[in-house]
């Protein structure tokens, strides 16, 4: 891992960018030592700047460092004609109210299947920087692969997931195999979500602590309060 930029900012917090491979990403660190919360998001890094930034700012606030890389095929990184092909097909599927799971086996399996060793990569990285250091956190999406993340990861803590993105059905199986405490957010009225899947998806989570935190809204409309409850979650099971 690499650091290319560094900006401190007024409350003696740290936001380096980084390159980790091919792989771009950010860390936001406190100005003492600090657990870390990963930063899960569903596009490139500079489009999404300004809510990631907002994110870790809220964990600096309670004590904690934050991080996220770029995902497979997304800003700046090479595009993957397959996914690029399934999102199109995606969109149609959706706008003619047709069944999409085998559509969506063909998006969100490779995304998984790419992006969760490049973020075990990126921890092992992270742990190195010696202004951080475990317990570790999972916050955000796509919710698939931070299922995935909870199974195989046992460095990750605790995890808040976001519901507002499809996952294949075959992931229920590895579902009911997640065990750490979770607080899933979910958006009521994302449009671009389907709910049922989404509570199916929470009922089948093996944990013994997980709570449904649902709001009535869009997909961006989460409410300050709901990350403020995810804060207080964090606080609980990271220190």
């Amino acid at each position: 891992m690499h650091f290319t930029s560094e900006h401190r900012h007024d409350d003696g917090s740290l936001e380096r960018e980084f390159i980790l491979g091919d792989i771009p990403g950010i860390l936001w660190t406190p100005a003492s030592l600090a657990p870390l919360i990963l930063l899960g998001h569903p596009g490139g890094l500079r489009a999404m700047y300004p809510r990631l930034a907002s994110r870790a700012r809220q964990s600096l606030a309670i004590g904690f460092a934050a991080a996220t890389i770029e995902l497979p095929g997304s800003g700046d990184r090479p595009r993957s004609p397959d996914a690029e092909q399934a999102r199109a097909d995606l969109r149609r599927a959706l706008a003619a109210g047709e069944p999409v799971d085998e559509i969506v086996d063909r998006l969100v399996i490779p995304l998984v299947e790419n992006a969760v060793p490049e973020w075990q990569s990126a921890i092992d990285a992270l742990l190195s920087v010696p202004e951080v250091r475990g317990p570790i956190g999972y916050s955000g999406g796509p919710i698939a692969i931070g299922t995935r993340l909870a199974v195989v990861e046992p460095r990750i803590a605790a995890a808040v997931l976001f519901a507002g993105s499809f996952v294949p059905r075959s992931m229920f199986d590895e579902a009911r195999q997640v065990t750490i405490p979770l607080h899933v957010l979910l958006q009521w009225d994302d449009e671009g979500n389907d709910r049922q899947l989404a509570l199916d998806l929470f009922d089948a989570f093996g944990s013994e602590e997980k709570t449904l935190h649902a709001n009535m809204g869009g997909h961006t409309g989460v409410p300050q309060f709901a990350g403020d409850d995810a804060a207080r979650f964090f606080a609980r099971h990271l220190r």
